[in-house]
């Protein structure tokens, strides 16, 4: 049985017993502060519970989707435990309890297939309750003859029920189904839960509960203002155990995800519940695949807070699952559309939506393929070493260097160094974290090349004395090794593709400070050759480089040539002269309370923040620029002297970032007055030099801090000259001089706005005119009026049906239908008038009778889907035999 048709039976069942079936909230838990996500059926109705909020009814029925990742590392091990998932509820705020609910369950579960039930076979359920549940164990045995040897008491922890936060909370009956003994040993669900499959939770929702630490030790604060049920079927479980498969990663909306990953990948998927590493992986991406469609098609985006985290983390934990799988290319874009297909035939949103749920999901991929190949080159590098010296742990200066310089996540790190068989020291992390929080930036950033202890760093120094430091006056030195650390310590030889951070006697080299990205280069030394990826100063007065082994050896007391790439160094320069060129922009527009708050540039690029309240206008952004580039223009020097910090103070030099500064501090002035800053960056000679600037982007990043973003030097022409050649081709396809081309572009605007506005009024016009005649040349079937169509000139089939519908007189029933076609089938509104619904017509029900008829709503209003595209105009049997039974 599949998925949607169980979907389908659970809600017709409900429906049937008086309850109102009310579609799934959004995933994000928007009116629960202490929810990312509805993370159980029952959080929308948590208002219901507590009294808060009168119920529109007093039964109902769902399917609400969900999202849980406290066990997310569990994910793919075990057939319990998945990221999203389906939970069937019924609810009853005050009405029924204990003695309906247990029997509404049963029927459902244990019901003939033919008779609308699940079929599952009675002699194969076993339940459990809580403690003290003397009445509900009555109940299974009086009520609905349960043996008990089949009936299990437990505690708390697993017949208690609560969100696992302050709220609604109660005892529980929970439903077990016995797989046989291919799934384990016999003896109930004490002895065996992947044998004894939980599928239904029975919840007498009666109490309020307090704070607490886990799921046995919090406080009753007292009793709800009234009786309720809280039901949850995982529509998944039930998937399993119908479809005869081992796990939920099997079943029919999810297999596909999997199969086109083990295609994609060249492996063989192994069922049954293995645990071979390739099984648990394809398990993973299958499940977080899809899961991560559902987060984004209710609107959440990747980001590094909150739900966006989340989502990010499940992103990016199925794209490395398929890189271990061997799959070198972006995976998503041949996943995504498996999952899409598979979820729209319940959610027709997610087709409808679908561009923009797979930009987001792309673009996550791109960023994390980068941030990938940098992070896990030095990680693995910090494996094998640990692993070589006998090691357990990585330590957690080691992880707090992979998350802060390389922006790799801590989790992901203690993931895979735990495939490793090595724990992380998370303590030592999370202190880590801690201290770079509480410490000025100059004192975190000492501590970010993190490949040794910052002691040992301390006896080089006073062994050797300090670093001799020549960014400023050569691009190249010959210099002489004195020490080298790996992850794991001190290292004498360093081989191709190994990563090592070295301190040199002397160094051309600038190490990043004050915004400004570390040089790049080259070390070559007799026996080989090294890429400078990071130059840091981890001590005061020493210098060390992260160098990557590019071939041959690197050895301790080698003597090098330490070589910055020229067009590296040029370019940084530019760019750092540009920011203090484009901060004096700023507050000669703005004023001096717009004070840089932070910065950041590498070669070609600059990014400013700065204090200011609400967005720069197009015509401030524009001054900025202008007056940065007349500074360029006017070629002003650009002279650097050291001076007692409060003589530079007194001169009006800005001090920036919250930075610290010694008694003697250098200062850079460009132009004499214009930008006069203290800084220990490198600059242009003159300001000509920086060539051009070009403002990219103005935004917010706070409340009451904006950023601004600029090239420079020759991506500044690179940027300018595609700007152009946009231009350009507007003009040539509007026929319009440059000049003139944003009054054309605005006029074809509004022009294009009023042709829509006049398109909508006359698709209103006929549409009504349609309705009008729909209603006039209705049939009549067993005293209702029925008129069906199929409209292929881009209406709105719902907008159609309902003005039918409401047509349609008050006094005479009316259903109508209208078909759109799509594929091979077709989409399907259907619509009821009140007087049809009140003699007992339901437009969901009419929908899911049509031949593959999908989908659901209201009894007034229905849409969904449909197998073929026949005419509708004549009514088709089902909807015709359902009229007739009314």
């Amino acid at each position: 049985m599949r998925t949607a048709e169980i979907k389908r039976r659970f809600l017709d069942h409900f429906e049937r017993l008086g309850h109102t079936v009310v579609p799934s909230a959004p995933l994000p838990a928007v009116e629960d502060p202490n929810l990312l996500f509805v993370n159980a059926g029952m959080v929308p109705f948590v208002p219901y519970f507590l009294g808060q909020r009168a119920p529109g009814a007093a039964r109902v029925a769902s399917v609400q989707k969900c999202v849980r990742t406290p066990d997310i590392d569990e994910v793919g091990k075990t057939s319990r435990h998945g990221t999203f998932f389906q939970m069937n509820g019924n609810f009853a705020f005050g009405d029924y309890f204990k003695d309906q609910a247990i029997r509404y369950a049963w029927e459902l579960a244990t019901g003939g297939v033919r008779a609308g039930g699940l079929g599952l076979d009675p002699e194969r359920i076993w339940v459990s309750v809580y403690l003290d549940d003397d009445e509900a164990i009555d109940l299974w045995q009086r009520q609905i003859g349960l043996p008990a040897a089949r009936i299990v008491r437990r505690g708390k922890a697993d017949n208690y029920w609560s969100m696992g936060i302050p709220g609604p909370c109660g005892p529980c009956s929970e439903l077990f189904y016995d797989r046989g003994g291919a799934y384990g040993r016999p003896g109930g669900p004490d002895i065996d839960e992947e044998r004894y499959l939980e599928f239904w939770n029975l919840v007498f929702m009666q109490y309020e509960r307090g704070p607490g630490s886990d799921k046995e030790n919090y406080p009753i604060v007292g009793r709800l203002p009234a009786r309720n049920i809280d039901t949850g079927m995982g529509l998944e479980r039930m998937a399993v155990l119908l479809q005869g498969v081992d796990n939920l990663y099997e079943i029919d909306e999810v297999s596909p995800i999997l199969a086109r990953a083990a295609e994609l990948t060249r492996k063989r998927y192994r069922a049954h519940g293995t645990s071979h590493p390739d099984d648990v992986r394809l398990r993973v991406v299958a499940d977080h695949v899809r899961a991560a469609l559902m987060i984004i098609a209710d609107g959440v985006t990747p980001g590094n807070e909150g739900r966006g985290y989340v989502l990010r983390r499940i992103l990016r934990r199925a794209i490395r699952a398929m890189r271990l799988l061997g799959r070198a290319d972006p995976a998503l874009p041949e996943l995504l559309p498996i999952a899409r297909d598979c979820m729209a035939p319940s959610y027709p949103e997610i087709a409808a939506d679908f561009g923009r749920i797979s930009d987001q999901a792309y673009g996550e991929e791109e960023t994390f393929r980068a941030t990938l190949r940098t992070g896990t080159a030095i990680l693995d590098t910090a494996i094998t070493a640990t692993r070589r010296s006998g090691g357990s742990r990585l330590s957690g200066q080691q992880v707090f260097q992979l998350h802060d310089t390389y922006g790799f996540p801590v989790d992901l790190t203690m993931e895979i160094a735990a495939e490793h068989g090595l724990a992380v020291d998370e303590a030592g992390f999370r202190a880590l974290m801690a201290d770079q929080q509480a410490r000025a930036k100059a004192d975190a950033q000492a501590r970010k090349t993190g490949h040794a202890d910052r002691s040992a760093y301390r006896a080089v120094l006073d062994a050797h004395g300090a670093t001799e430091w020549l960014a400023y006056q050569r691009l190249e030195t010959e210099s002489r090794v004195l020490a080298m650390y790996d992850a794991d310590g001190p290292v004498t030889v360093a081989v191709a593709g190994a990563v090592v951070t070295a301190v040199l006697d002397r160094t051309p080299f600038y190490a990043e400070s004050g915004g400004q990205a570390s040089d790049a280069g080259t070390i070559t030394g007799p026996d080989g050759r090294a890429e400078v990826i990071d130059v840091q100063r981890p001590v005061k007065g020493l210098v060390a480089h992260t160098l990557r082994i590019l071939d041959g050896t690197l050895a301790a007391d080698d003597t090098v040539q330490a070589a910055v790439d020229p067009d590296w160094r040029i370019g940084a320069r530019q760019a750092h002269s540009g920011t203090h060129v484009v901060h004096a922009a700023l507050r000669h527009v703005l004023g001096p309370t717009a004070s840089q708050s932070g910065s950041f540039n590498r070669p070609g690029y600059l990014r400013l923040d700065f204090g200011w309240r609400g967005g720069l206008s197009a015509q401030a952004r524009s001054e900025v620029e202008d007056i940065a580039n007349q500074a360029v223009r006017a070629d002003f020097p650009v002279t650097v002297e050291l001076m007692p910090l409060a003589a530079a103070r007194q001169a009006g030099a800005l001090a920036l970032f919250g930075e610290t500064y010694d008694d003697v501090v250098r200062v850079v002035e460009i132009g004499g007055d214009f930008s006069r800053e203290l800084c220990g960056g490198t600059h242009v000679d003159r300001s000509a030099q920086i060539a051009a600037i070009a403002v990219t982007s103005e935004s917010s990043v706070g409340a009451g801090q904006r950023r601004i973003e600029a090239v420079t030097g020759i991506e500044a022409f690179r940027y300018l000259a595609r700007e152009r050649d946009l231009v350009t081709q507007l003009a040539e396809q509007l026929k319009a001089p440059r000049e003139e081309l944003a009054d054309k572009v605005h006029a074809l605007i509004g022009r294009a706005k009023a042709a829509e506005r006049r398109a909508e009024r006359l698709q209103r016009q006929l549409l009504r005119a349609e309705a009008v005649r729909l209603v006039d040349g209705a049939a009549e079937v067993a005293g209702f009026a029925y008129a069906g169509t199929t409209v292929t000139d881009g209406a709105d089939p719902r907008q159609l049906a309902e003005l039918v519908r409401d047509s349609f007189p008050a006094d005479r029933p009316g259903v109508v239908t209208v078909a759109v076609p799509a594929g091979t089938g077709s989409r399907v509104v259907i619509a009821a008038n009140p007087a049809a619904v009140a003699r007992g017509v339901s437009a969901a029900d009419l929908i899911k009778n049509l031949p593959g008829g999908r989908g659901g709503g209201s009894a007034a209003l229905a849409q969904g889907t449909r197998q073929g595209q026949g005419d509708l105009t004549t009514v088709p049997p089902a909807i015709g035999a359902l009229l007739a039974d009314a």
